[in-house]
C-alpha cells in the first residue's frame, strides 16, 4: 500500500507517461447541462478562459457554474503529457494530468480575481498531491492561465493569500501555476455531474481563511 500511495503521489515523466492517441474517444455534450451554453469553443465575442485544478472536479465545476457572469464551465484534463486520455488513464497517475476546471466567463461581470477568490478558498492549497482523502497527482492545486495578465494577477493573489495562510498556521501554497496547455475534456458523465448527481461525491473543503482579493475584498 505505501508503494501505491508513493507511486500516486510522484509526476511522471513526460518519457514514462502513456502515449495517449490522436483523437478523443468520447463525446462531448453540446450543452450545458444547468446553464445551457455550449461546452466548446467558439465562445461569443467578449467571453474569456481561465482553467483551474482544486481536486475532484465534480464539486469544483459546481463552484464556477453557480458564480454570476459564468457562461459556461466544463470538466476535464490538464497540465500533463498524455494527449486526450481517458478518466482511467489519468487515475493511474501515468498521465501527469490533473482533474480541472475550464470557466468561461464575461470579465464585464465577474472578474478573474473573483474566480480566483473562489479557488483559494474553496479548498486547501497547501496539502500538495491530495485533497483531503483524495490523493495522488490528479488532485493537484493548480492555476492554468490563458494570457499574461491572468498570470500577473494569480501570482499576487498567490501571494497574497501565501500570508493570510502563514498567519494562521498553514503551510506554504503547493499550487502549481503555469499556462494553460491543452484542456482535455472529460467523459459526458464527469459533466455537470453534481447536477445530475445531486448527492453525489464532492470531498472539497477550504480551509475557512478568507481570501482578499476580487471586487468583494
Amino acid at each position: 500500500m505505501a508503494w501505491l500511495l508513493g507511486n500516486k503521489v510522484r509526476m511522471v515523466t513526460p518519457e514514462e507517461a502513456l502515449p495517449g492517441r490522436d483523437e478523443r474517444m468520447f463525446r462531448v455534450p453540446q450543452k450545458h447541462a444547468v446553464l445551457g451554453t455550449q461546452l466548446e469553443p467558439p465562445f461569443p465575442e467578449g467571453i474569456e478562459t481561465a482553467v483551474f485544478g482544486l481536486g475532484c472536479f465534480w464539486g469544483a465545476e459546481r463552484l464556477f457554474w453557480q458564480m454570476d457572469g459564468v457562461h459556461t464551465t466544463a470538466v476535464g484534463y490538464v497540465g500533463g503529457y498524455t494527449p486526450n486520455p481517458t478518466y482511467e488513464e489519468v487515475c493511474s497517475g501515468m498521465t501527469g494530468h490533473t482533474e480541472g476546471v475550464l470557466v468561461a466567463y464575461d470579465p464585464a461581470k465577474v472578474s478573474y480575481a473573483d474566480l480566483l477568490k473562489v479557488f483559494f478558498e474553496e479548498h486547501d492549497p497547501t496539502q500538495g498531491m491530495r485533497q483531503g482523502n483524495d490523493i495522488g497527482t490528479q488532485y493537484r492545486s493548480g492555476i492554468y492561465y490563458t494570457s499574461d495578465e491572468q498570470r500577473k494577477v494569480a501570482e499576487e493573489a498567490l501571494e497574497t493569500y501565501q500570508a493570510e495562510l502563514r498567519a494562521a498556521g498553514y503551510g506554504e501554497i503547493t499550487t502549481e501555476l503555469a499556462p494553460s496547455g491543452p484542456f482535455y475534456y472529460a467523459e459526458e458523465y464527469h459533466q455537470q455531474y453534481l447536477h445530475k448527481v445531486p448527492n453525489g461525491y464532492c470531498g472539497l473543503q477550504g480551509t475557512g481563511v478568507p481570501c482578499a482579493i476580487g471586487a468583494n475584498a
